[in-house]
C-alpha cells in the first residue's frame, strides 16, 4: 500500500482537498453534464487571470464536416515559434475554457504565440474525433505559419499530441518538438505505476479504464497507435520529446515507457518524475511550491525546443 501521507506535502493535500471539495460523492452516477458543469466551474474558481501583455482572440479552423473552436494567445511580437497545446479531462471534460490561464502564461513565460484546441469530446464524439481534430489543427498550423510548430498537452492532451508526432512523420511541416505533461499513452495497465497508484489521489487506474469506454464508446482498439501512441513498433524519426509526469498518478509510468522506446530507436527523449505531485497539478502550480517548479521546467522545456536545441 503506497503511504501517500508521507509522498504528498502539506501544500499539494490543500490542492486535492480543494479539488475534491467540486465532486459530491455520487459525481460518478451522474449523467456527462453534470460532471462538466461541476469540471468547468472548478477551472473557474481556479483560474488565475492574464499575465500582464497577453492578448487572446477566439476563433476557428473550419473542416469540411464542422469548425474546430481555438483560442490564439499573443504577448509583444511573437513569431520565433508556437506552440498548440491540446488540454486535459479524459477526452469528456474541458475546453478553450478550462486551460484558458494555463495557456495565456504559457505564452507570456516563453514569448512563443499559444493556440489552445477545443477538439470534440466524448461520448457524443467517440475516437478517432478527438484525434482527427488534432489532426486539422497541426495542418492548419503548419499552412497558416512559417515559424517552428511545437506541440503540447496534459493528460488526455498529452495523449493527442504525441499521436499527432507520429501521424506527422512523413509530412512536409513536422513538429520540432513536444512537450507531454502527464500523458495518457495507451501503457500496459498491468504493471508499473497502473498497480503502485492504481488508488492515487486524483485519478485511479479504474477512472483510466472508465474514460477509455466514454472514449472509445466500448470498441476494442487494441493496437490504434492514433488512440496509444505507446502501441507504435515504430518509434523513429519522432521529435525531441520532454514528458513530465507526477510520482504519484497511475500514468507515470507511460512517461517511462515512452520516454524508453524513443530512445531505444535513436531520438532525443527526456522524462521527469515530479516527486509528490498528483494528476493536474497544473492548477496548484500558484499554490503548491512543488507544482510551481514543475511549471517553471515545463515552460524551459518549451523555450528550448522552441528554439530547435537540445540540452538533455
Amino acid at each position: 500500500m503506497t503511504d501517500y501521507e508521507k509522498l504528498i506535502d502539506a501544500e499539494t493535500w490543500a490542492f486535492i482537498e480543494r479539488t475534491n471539495a467540486f465532486y459530491p460523492e455520487d459525481t460518478g452516477e451522474r449523467t456527462v453534464a453534470e460532471p462538466r458543469a461541476i469540471y468547468d466551474r472548478m477551472c473557474r474558481e481556479f483560474h488565475a487571470g492574464y499575465p500582464d501583455g497577453v492578448a487572446a482572440q477566439t476563433s476557428s479552423i473550419p473542416t469540411p464536416t464542422h469548425d474546430i473552436p481555438i483560442r490564439i494567445y499573443r504577448a509583444g511580437e511573437p513569431g520565433a515559434a508556437v506552440v498548440i497545446y491540446f488540454h486535459g479531462g479524459g477526452f469528456i471534460l474541458g475546453g478553450l475554457e478550462s486551460h484558458d490561464d494555463v495557456c495565456a502564461e504559457l505564452c507570456a513565460r516563453t514569448g512563443f504565440e499559444v493556440v489552445s484546441v477545443d477538439y470534440r469530446l466524448a461520448p457524443e464524439h467517440v475516437h478517432p474525433a478527438h484525434f482527427d481534430d488534432a489532426m486539422s489543427a497541426f495542418e492548419w498550423a503548419a499552412a497558416t505559419y512559417a515559424c517552428p510548430i511545437l506541440l503540447c498537452g496534459d493528460s488526455a492532451g498529452g495523449n493527442l499530441a504525441a499521436a499527432v508526432s507520429h501521424a506527422t512523420r512523413g509530412h512536409k511541416t513536422k513538429p520540432v518538438g513536444q512537450v507531454l505533461i502527464y500523458p495518457a499513452l495507451g501503457g500496459d495497465m498491468s504493471r508499473g505505476s497502473y498497480l503502485t497508484h492504481a488508488q492515487a489521489p486524483m485519478l485511479t487506474t479504474s477512472d483510466l479504464h472508465f474514460y477509455e469506454q466514454v472514449r472509445t464508446g466500448g470498441v476494442d482498439r487494441t493496437g490504434d497507435i492514433t488512440m496509444a501512441p505507446l502501441a507504435d513498433a515504430d518509434f523513429a524519426y519522432l521529435p525531441p520529446t520532454v514528458v513530465f509526469t507526477a510520482e504519484c498518478d497511475p500514468l507515470s509510468s507511460d512517461g517511462e515507457a515512452y520516454r524508453d522506446r524513443l530512445v531505444a530507436a535513436g531520438g532525443r527523449a527526456f522524462w521527469l518524475e515530479e516527486d509528490g505531485l498528483v494528476h493536474g497539478y497544473l492548477r496548484g502550480r500558484h499554490t503548491v511550491g512543488r507544482a510551481r517548479s514543475s511549471f517553471t521546467r515545463i515552460v524551459d522545456a518549451l523555450q528550448v525546443l522552441g528554439h530547435c536545441a537540445w540540452i538533455w
